[in-house]
């Protein structure tokens, strides 16, 4: 067992600033929905409109910020990236009107895509080698977190005063502790190339690992058409109307409990062997959940497909870390998130659809559909692509 301290004070501090990102992100992300129809009186197409903007902006950001960060040094694009998404939260205390709120929304996307890139390239640098694997598998354990608690805080507190500008407070208040925390991190010294190089896709996305970004985009569109459309689909479909807040809190318990379980796997490298088992447990759970009739399987889907995602999540994104340069880790980090936001669009976009021409009980089945593909995808073309490149 080597003495390499996981839990450094750099370390620490990316998790408290990725925590605060995500925290402030999920806190308002139930209650915009209600704030647009009940301040502005918009329509159900046109929140979804207004809302999407924020994801179209992040899809477009990342693969661009991929290469900056690779370019430039690192904490000086993070703490830009921060502060922009920190300022803005002030633009929905001021904006009077829908389409001032619609634009301030979209610019929000591109410093909050942005900044997922550059602080997950962050947390890379700032971890010892020899615990890299282990320690990204943790990263993501601030997230799920942030995922599990700020729904609930902001639902709640919209229940009991029922003000909107106070809740912007508090998300504007906690990106701002986020960007004050990045301002003293110590990054390691990193050698950036002065020579000039010719601008190429590659520089944007790690077309090397392009079997692991399909993957991804696949279980994006199985993530989108869930988190989207599951207060719908369990209403019309189950007959259940107040449990859903519920159903994501028991899949933030699975990411967090299968995160940790999976520290020792992920430590001696067996990658491969986590992504199988993260995805086989996903599958069962998106199966399970379109073949559920009462509550106890509903939540039972909710765990699995929380514990599958939270074993296969970190194990490709050290896979593609692994398949990177030194000088490629953001491109690399890049690649996966833009693979997970196309899958999420797509799910959403064609998940409406097929409920549109039928109905959402076809369209969750399409979902599940889909997962299976993506295992035997990964089966039959990631791993045969990856296994020459590692003995995991």
């Amino acid at each position: 067992m080597n003495g390499e301290k996981l839990w450094n004070r750099n370390y620490n501090k990316v998790m408290v600033t990725n925590f605060t990102l995500f925290f402030s992100f999920y806190l308002l992300a139930p209650i915009l929905p209600l704030y647009l129809s009940e301040t502005f009186q918009a329509s159900k197409d046109m929140i979804g409109i207004v809302l999407s903007g924020y994801t179209v902006a992040a899809l477009l950001v990342r693969p661009l910020c991929g290469f900056v960060v690779d370019s430039f040094p690192r904490k000086a694009v993070l703490l830009i990236c921060l502060f922009l998404y920190f300022i803005l939260f002030g633009g929905y205390i001021v904006a009077g009107g829908l389409l001032m709120f619609a634009i301030v929304r979209t610019l929000h996307g591109a410093p909050f895509g942005a900044s997922t890139v550059a602080n997950s390239t962050m947390a890379i640098d700032v971890l010892p080698s020899s615990r890299r694997k282990e320690g990204i598998g943790l990263y993501g354990l601030s997230n799920n977190l942030a995922s599990a608690i700020a729904p609930t805080v902001g639902l709640y507190i919209y229940k009991e005063i029922h003000n909107f500008d106070i809740l912007f407070w508090i998300a504007f208040l906690t990106a701002g502790i986020g960007f004050y925390n990045a301002l003293t991190l110590q990054c390691p010294p990193r050698i950036i190339q002065k020579k000039r190089i010719a601008l190429s896709m590659d520089r944007f996305f790690l077309f090397r690992g392009w079997f692991m970004a399909l993957n991804v985009c696949l279980f994006g569109f199985c993530w989108g058409v869930l988190s989207n459309y599951l207060a719908i689909y369990s209403k019309e479909c189950m007959h259940i109307t107040e449990e859903t807040g519920s159903f994501f809190l028991m899949l933030s318990v699975g990411l967090i409990v299968s995160r940790l379980q999976g520290q020792k796997s992920l430590r001696e490298g067996r990658l491969l062997r986590n992504a199988f088992q993260g995805i086989f447990i996903s599958t069962a759970g998106y199966i399970l959940f379109v073949v559920a009739q009462g509550h106890m399987l509903y939540y039972l889907s909710a765990i699995l497909i929380g514990l599958g995602n939270g074993h296969m999540w970190p194990a490709f994104q050290n896979m593609i870390i692994a398949m990177a340069e030194r000088n490629e880790r953001g491109t690399a980090n890049s690649t996966l998130l833009t693979s997970w936001d196309l899958g999420i669009g797509a799910g959403v976009l064609l998940g409406g659809i097929v409920a549109e021409y039928w109905n959402f009980r076809v369209a969750f089945c399409v979902m599940a559909i889909v997962h299976v593909i993506a295992l035997l995808i990964y089966l039959c073309l990631t791993v045969r692509k990856y296994r020459p490149l590692t003995s995991s």
